[in-house]
């Protein structure tokens, strides 16, 4: 438990992931309590009773040494006891239990096999952190594995294995199967456990009931009120309580539809507008012509239309014509007052 393969050693990490475990734990529910003791040394110890006082775990880390080898039976039956004669009988009782050392002999499989039993009869679960060199955790994988699938009832239970790396022990635990249901992480890390990949967000309105209990019960108080306001509906009219049911599926479909209508109706008034000067340019055409126009309330004639442009298109080029022959005379009569004014200036030949 002193060596350096994890970060700083063995021992200090496993005690930044108990601190990190009490934190997850307490916060999840306030009525979670966590408790914690020792498998090493001359006997396993239990070091602090079920509590919610960070505290009292920290001064219990604080205080514990690294000596004797780790007797993970004794250590679990003690831990069992422990719950037992826990206060609040509603909790459910869980183990987790750290092993970073080689197992000692006299802990075969027969032996933690028949105990998983025991535990799981009384409604205990177990998760495992095996952790150490690789050829410790390859010679603790096939008893804890063992042990894990004898305890393991509804998935409750998990094997989670960290290999020594550039990860802290308490990241990868944080994102195992362990801590998921606090946190809703599923595992990373290339980390794996006897109960699959974790749990995943299928919480009802998509809110961890156990993270915010009072946003899930207010979600579900509106949706209790909406139904029941529906079901009110449909005893005094059932066309319209059908018309609300549908919007609490179909509200995007709406939501589309109304879309689509609020995009439509500036095109018809565009369509409006145009036709509106339409019908001005052709009143005005009409006026100029010296004819009476009247406008009905039926569509105009496009080809009508068409026509009367094309008749105003001739009269512009009579127009043109004439301003032409216009601008001509008035050069014309510019040069010969010109020529007319020399002549004046000319001295009168002797």
């Amino acid at each position: 438990m002193r060596n350096g393969d994890y970060t700083p050693t063995r021992f200090a990490s496993q005690s930044d992931a108990v601190n990190v475990i009490f934190g997850r734990k307490t916060n999840a529910n306030p009525e979670n309590t966590v408790g914690l003791m020792t498998s090493g040394g001359k006997t396993p110890q239990v070091l602090v009773t079920p509590t919610t006082d960070i505290g009292k775990i920290l001064s219990g880390l604080h205080g514990t040494q690294v000596s004797g080898e780790a007797d993970i039976i004794t250590s679990l039956q003690v831990a069992q006891l422990a719950l037992k004669h826990r206060q609040n009988k509603n909790q459910r009782q869980r183990i987790i239990a750290f092993v970073g050392s080689p197992i000692k002999p006299k802990a075969d499989e027969k032996s933690l096999v028949k105990l998983a039993k025991k535990l799981k009869k009384n409604n205990v679960a177990v998760d495992i952190v095996s952790f150490g060199s690789e050829e410790e955790i390859d010679d603790n994988e096939g008893t804890l594995r063992a042990f894990v699938d004898a305890v393991q009832s509804g998935e409750n239970s998990h094997l989670v294995t960290v290999p020594a790396g550039a990860n802290l022990l308490s990241d990868a635990i944080v994102s195992s199967a362990i801590l998921a249901g606090e946190s809703g992480v599923p595992g990373e890390f290339g980390v794996g456990d006897a109960g699959g990949s974790g749990a995943q967000n299928n919480f009802e309105f998509g809110v961890d009931p156990s993270l915010d209990p009072e946003l899930a019960m207010a979600l579900r108080m509106s949706l209790e009120e909406e139904q029941a306001r529906i079901a009110a509906q449909a005893a005094q009219n059932p066309a319209a309580a059908g018309a609300a049911s549908s919007t609490l599926t179909s509200i995007p479909e709406n939501a589309a539809s109304g879309a689509g209508a609020a995009t439509a109706a500036p095109n018809l008034m565009d369509q409006d507008d145009e036709d509106a000067e339409l019908a001005q340019a052709l009143l005005m055409s009409q006026q100029d012509q010296g004819g009476e126009a009247k406008v009905d309330d039926e569509d105009v004639d496009m080809d009508a239309a068409d026509d009367e442009d094309e008749d105003g298109d001739e009269d512009d080029g009579e127009e043109e014509d004439d301003d032409e022959e216009a601008i001509a005379k008035a050069i014309a009569m510019s040069m010969a007052e010109e020529e007319q004014k020399k002549a004046e200036q000319q001295p009168p030949k002797k």
